[in-house]
């Protein structure tokens, strides 16, 4: 049995998923490593759609292939650090196929403090669209049908969110120990 453990981060755009999670990658824990999901690219829409028939088809894949390669890998671990704009429910299916070990937590914000986000520092305005608040909005409610933890970032600091992932961490670390 695999003594390893997959900590999803997901959550809208803005919402402070990347930020915390290459900050807490700086921070060099012990057995843990850090992921971003689009490090493996993200294509276009119109991509997406000949290649794999939809966006949520593409998402659905490559979520799949992520947790594959972090369960599977030979030199993974205790705890993988994933931060992935990916559907809740999504992960859970892939995890349940592949017998992984998967918890998630949602990063959420306000609306007002996203577009702070995505038009100042960010640096990315096209993805203040009312299209990304009820994608936030979907998220919140499928965390919360799934009893997820919610971490609502609108008025945490970047180190106080890490301190929130690290107690995420420091639970499924205890959960598996090494082998």
């Amino acid at each position: 049995m695999k003594q390893r453990c997959i900590l999803v981060v997901t959550g809208a755009s803005g919402a402070g998923k990347t930020a915390t999670v290459r900050a807490l990658a700086q921070q060099g824990l012990a057995d843990v490593a850090c992921f971003e999901f689009d490090a493996i690219g993200v294509p276009t829409t119109d991509a997406m759609e000949r290649e794999y028939g939809s966006g949520e088809a593409w998402q659905s894949a490559m979520t799949h292939a992520w947790l594959e390669r972090l369960w599977h890998a030979s030199d993974a671990p205790r705890v993988s650090v994933l931060d992935a704009q990916t559907r809740p429910s999504v992960v859970i299916a892939s995890a349940a196929a592949l017998g992984a070990r998967v918890r998630l937590v949602l990063f959420e914000c306000s609306p007002p403090v996203r577009a702070a986000r995505l038009r100042g520092a960010r640096q990315q305005p096209e993805l203040d669209t009312d299209r990304m608040t009820a994608w936030a909005a979907y998220l919140r409610a499928e965390a919360v049908r799934l009893e997820l933890p919610i971490v609502d970032t609108s008025a945490l600091t970047i180190p106080d969110a890490v301190e929130q992932l690290k107690a995420e961490v420091a639970a499924l670390r205890d959960r598996a120990p090494a082998p």
